[in-house]
């Protein structure tokens, strides 16, 4: 099978709308005044805002078909395994992530968060590396679908079992890291990235690495939408059948929730590339490959932002002691309803990040992490 290794452009679309997204749902004026779309489902369901980490997750994988080239099986000769290199991005990407959450420094390390969004993203990049190095395309196929049923039998450990209060996911979190270390905003000590839904989630980087190997190894845009909308078919039909038992959950990671990200996923390429490169609409499509250009920098940097905007605090003329996000979601707000005002702040930052990346492209400076 010949194979192209130029860049796909779907996927670069793809990454692009997938972190302005990202940014959108992340920096509202207000938690309190959020469009419905815009928020996680509160446990089973799914909202659009329950699509963007996985889609994310899923461009991850999507990257290292082209990144672990020389490392794969081929030709019935067994990969290597650079050791190094896997535990060094793993290493980074996890300290940064864990750096991110206890900036800016203030807080007592007895409550320091332990997981989370890069640490997710560190682990799976790991876990999905090795496999990728060692396995063939089949035989990732089958551990994806093994991983997905082993954790659903794992998660059986607890009764009940998809609970918030009780499920095995928080339970194995609190016994190796301690509830204080864990995310608190479900009202107990649960984390949404805890460590073993890490699993599930590296199906997800899996099924972006076996996507981007289809369509660098497809002979037709036609062959690309077709092999998309069959996996998406499946993978549909499987969730709805496995859901009446296994519930779509973004905070467990379920494997019906992977299945069903996945298959979004799949639709949206499709869409994409019938739009570009199908019916060859190029307008509009730029901004998406310069936002994408250097997505894991985009990420850190904006978190930074957002988190110092808090930290710029001053008396107002009433005497009251306010911050920069305060101060401009309440400046927004003299305009317009709270939720608009919450929303336009959002795109306001979305708009600032896309000045950032556009910057670096321009300049043609991208930033590995």
């Amino acid at each position: 099978m010949v194979v192209n290794k130029q860049r796909q452009v779907s996927l670069d679309i793809f990454r692009g709308v997938t972190l302005a997204a990202m940014l959108l749902v992340n920096n509202p004026g207000s938690w309190s005044d959020v469009y419905a779309p815009l928020l996680h489902a509160s446990w089973h369901g799914l909202t659009p805002t329950d699509l963007i980490f996985p889609f994310f997750m899923f461009i991850v994988g999507a990257a290292m078909f082209h990144s672990m080239q020389s490392f794969v099986p081929s030709k019935g000769q067994p990969g290597n395994i650079p050791w190094f290199k896997i535990a060094k991005r793993t290493l980074v990407l996890f300290v940064i992530g864990f750096l991110l959450n206890i900036f800016p420094f203030t807080g007592e390390p007895e409550s320091w968060r332990v997981m989370g969004v890069l640490q997710r993203i560190a682990l799976c990049y790991g876990i999905s590396a090795v496999l990728i190095c060692v396995l063939t395309r089949k035989q990732i196929l089958v551990a994806s679908i093994v991983i997905l049923v082993s954790y659903w039998l794992l998660l059986h450990l607890a009764d009940p079992p998809f609970t918030l209060e009780n499920n095995l996911v928080r339970r194995l979190d609190i016994t190796i890291l301690g509830a204080s270390h864990l995310y608190q905003g479900f009202g107990v000590a649960f984390d949404p990235e805890g460590l073993l839904s890490c699993l599930p989630a590296v199906v997800t980087v899996l099924a972006g690495f076996l996507t981007s190997a289809m369509l660098a190894e497809s002979k037709s845009n036609l062959a690309k939408i077709n092999t998309l909308f069959i996996w998406s078919l499946v993978a549909l039909v499987v969730c709805y059948v496995w859901q009446w038992w296994f519930p779509v959950n973004k905070a467990l990671w379920t494997s019906t929730y992977v299945l069903l990200t996945n298959a979004c996923a799949w639709l949206f390429l499709i869409v994409i590339i019938y739009l570009h490169d199908v019916k060859g609409i190029k307008r509009g499509f730029a901004w998406t490959q310069v936002y994408g250009s250097n997505p894991l920098f985009i990420y850190v940097l904006s978190w930074l932002f957002a988190s110092s905007l808090y930290l710029v605090k001053w008396t107002s003329q009433s005497g009251t002691m306010t911050n920069a996000h305060q101060f401009i979601f309440e400046s927004l707000s003299q305009w317009m309803s709270a939720k608009n005002a919450s929303l336009v702040f959002a795109l306001l930052v979305v708009g600032l990040f896309y000045l950032c990346s556009l910057f670096l492209y321009k300049r043609k400076i991208f930033v590995k992490i």
